[in-house]
């Protein structure tokens, strides 16, 4: 049942209007509904989302609960949720269609493509929402938050742009802190190792995805890093 749901899943992804799909990471080129090559690096917001306004990427957005829900929260924005996992993108695209959100897209590609599909300071601000710590020591260079990414978002990202880390796990909170001390151009803006001990400085950290919940259910505290990589 379960596979015959996924497989349902990926058939309808194809045809959803808002979500692009990298196919072969050795041939980094998108597609929208199965077989409508997009070029879109360069033009996101005047080719998708027919206006000017600023982008945010969400990468590893799994479900993309929190792409709709900043999207949601700020009309006047474009946000597009990153996930190789198509599956797991189809909820959040659905409901983005459902609510008629049209300042909410999906990307189904590698983070490490991305490179290839947004220009020079085409992107205003990076979400990284709950990614995968990647604990062993071996596969540090995996964390999205390491050196290799870090270095590889200022391809994209604008001079100043804001990346946001929330976390509920102590060892990539702190791997963050540490990389981002020795990383040329860095500044931490703000950081915090349990947001809800006290009033939340920002609105948006208040948006809970169900794996959020579940962390919180289970006596997690919720990590997060607001910071910038000029």
């Amino acid at each position: 049942m379960g596979k015959k749901n996924k497989l349902k899943k990926f058939a309808e992804l194809h045809d959803f209007p808002n979500v692009y799909e990298n196919f072969d990471p050795k041939h980094p080129a998108l597609y929208r509904n199965n077989e409508e090559k997009a070029d879109l690096k360069g033009h996101w917001a005047d080719t998708h989302f027919k206006n000017s306004n600023p982008i945010i990427l969400e990468l590893a957005c799994g479900r993309g609960e929190y792409t709709v829900a900043l999207a949601r929260h700020y009309p006047d924005k474009n946000f597009i949720g990153v996930d190789i996992k198509g599956a797991r993108i189809w909820k959040g695209a659905q409901q983005a269609l459902d609510e008629g959100l049209n300042n909410a897209a999906f990307l189904r590609t590698r983070i490490e493509q991305l490179g290839y599909f947004f220009a020079k300071d085409e992107v205003s601000e990076i979400w990284i929402t709950f990614p995968d710590p990647f604990l062993r020591e071996s596969k540090e260079n995996k964390r999205l938050t390491s050196a290799r990414f870090l270095n590889s978002y200022r391809n994209f990202l604008i001079k100043g742009g804001v990346l946001h880390l929330k976390t509920d796990d102590p060892t990539l909170y702190q791997f963050t802190l540490d990389t981002l001390s020795g990383l040329e151009g860095s500044k931490i803006i703000y950081h915090n190792e349990d947001i809800y001990a006290h009033s939340l400085p920002y609105e948006e950290l208040g948006f809970k995805t169900y794996y959020e919940k579940v962390h919180l259910q289970a006596g997690k505290t919720i990590k997060y890093i607001r910071f910038t990589i000029s």
